[in-house]
């Protein structure tokens, strides 16, 4: 079969604006994969063992894209965790193929030489897949793989030099718009700002600094820094220091050291 040339007008094909547009849009990606030789697996959230559906809860994952019996990928309540391909997920940000014999990303990334392959085609649901990891607002990732229908097929290098970029815009485009319209409202004000301050001592926070230690620090009392720390807590709805924390490297107001 004659595989289509990418063309840039897909990505409006996978675009949502409204939830009533989820499945129109999905069956958009699901004839766009199949026409590159693939069959598309979205997923909008990694760590959640739902995956997409329409506006009447229909699950598009074997209602539109097909996977049904034992290529049911979603049924699996461990696929988050022992999947190599969700591994890499949570360490690339960019579209990357994958097979039993590693990582095949356009620039390197030590994180991923380290996820074990072992049994990788009963761990991963396939012998081998175009991966697009989707980062979206509030550090939640989801993911949609595109997998040959030609499953002898083990080598994708050439189709992901051909499909590699137009498959991370339509991933991207149908993920976000999914989660845009579909999600559960903001677990944070729109308007949101934590101050200069409130930042700056939720720095020291985040590497284990002390009240007393970042009182020091930044030449204020303790009592100002917990005022800080507290007002950042409120204005993030955390419950504590560590969820307070947790939150600012989310919105991207401080980094996490690794």
């Amino acid at each position: 079969m004659e595989k289509d040339a990418p063309r840039l007008d897909w990505v409006n094909a996978v675009r949502i604006a409204a939830p009533e547009e989820v499945r129109s849009a999905a069956e958009a990606l699901h004839d766009i994969a199949m026409r590159c030789g693939m069959r598309a697996a979205p997923a909008h959230n990694i760590a959640d063992k739902r995956t997409p559906t329409d506006l009447a809860g229909n699950v598009l994952a074997s209602e539109v894209f097909g996977w049904t019996g034992e290529q049911a990928w979603w049924r699996n309540p461990h696929i988050a965790l022992d999947s190599p391909l969700t591994s890499a997920c949570r360490f690339e940000s960019e579209p990357f193929w994958v097979n039993a014999q590693g990582f095949h990303t356009r620039q390197a990334n030590r994180y991923l030489s380290a996820i074990d392959l072992t049994n990788f085609e009963v761990r991963a649901r396939t012998r081998a897949a175009i991966v697009v990891p989707v980062h979206l607002p509030f550090g939640q990732i989801g993911a949609v793989s595109f997998n040959p229908l030609d499953a002898s097929l083990t080598d994708l290098s050439s189709e992901f030099e051909r499909y590699g970029d137009i498959f991370g815009l339509l991933g991207r485009t149908f993920i976000a718009g999914y989660v845009n319209t579909m999600g559960s409202a903001q677990a944070l004000p729109a308007h949101l700002r934590l101050s200069k301050r409130e930042v700056e001592c939720l720095r020291w926070a985040a590497i284990g600094k002390t009240d007393f230690e970042i009182s020091m620090i930044i030449g204020r009392s303790r009592a100002t820094v917990r005022f800080h720390i507290h007002n950042a807590s409120t204005k993030l709805s955390a419950v504590n220091r560590s969820q307070t924390v947790f939150k600012a490297a989310q919105l991207g107001y401080i980094t996490l050291a690794r």
